[in-house]
């Protein structure tokens, strides 16, 4: 399903919910059913420039006010691990088997961010792209002080980060050309 955004087209992709043992500790979680931004949110996607790379550099603050204005939200750091590693927990979005070039925009690959969809041997089974490298992602759960949790990894993140279990944060104010974000929504 698409929805049209300053004359530009998002594709939806739905998520089954289910439990997720979120984390290395397998914590289980309930994840609702959710439709998801099969990419990272572009500029283009905006209406704000012809560029297909992720829209980085903005605030977490920001990133939530336009999944709000896209009829969505930040996803949780549970929904962004479940959505990733999908029922079976896989060690990446695509599957086990480790990261390379054909897969994922990490450190080593080509050094800068990359257009979403340019990988897709790394998307997931559902369809997602990007779930690992080019950008991390900004999620909508908070840290300890004012920092929110990332997913994902960029193009200068080691392959360990790739895995759907590694989580990191940053500070909320943080406009980092690494970090940027997708949506989710109720289906």
């Amino acid at each position: 399903m698409t929805m049209n955004f300053a004359g530009h087209a998002l594709t939806w992709v739905p998520v089954p919910g289910g439990v997720c043992l979120f984390g290395d500790r397998q914590k289980p979680l309930r994840v609702a059913d959710l439709e998801w931004t099969a990419t990272p949110v572009t500029p283009a996607q905006l209406g704000l420039a012809p560029d297909h790379r992720p829209l980085v550099g903005i605030a977490q603050a920001q990133a939530a006010r336009i999944a709000a204005d896209l009829g969505g939200r930040l996803p949780l750091s549970k929904e962004w691990e479940w959505a990733a590693s999908g029922a079976e927990r896989r060690s990446y979005p695509w599957g086990e088997e480790v990261p390379d070039e054909g897969r994922a925009n990490l450190r080593d690959s080509c050094g800068r961010l990359t257009p979403v969809s340019s990988y897709p041997r790394g998307r997931t089974p559902t369809g997602l792209w990007d779930m690992a490298g080019n950008c991390w992602e900004w999620t909508s759960s908070k840290t300890i002080g004012d920092g929110f949790v990332i997913r994902g990894g960029s193009y200068n993140s080691l392959p360990l980060y790739a895995r759907c279990t590694f989580l990191n944060a940053a500070p909320a104010e943080l406009g980092s050309p690494g970090i940027g974000f997708r949506v989710v929504r109720a289906p």
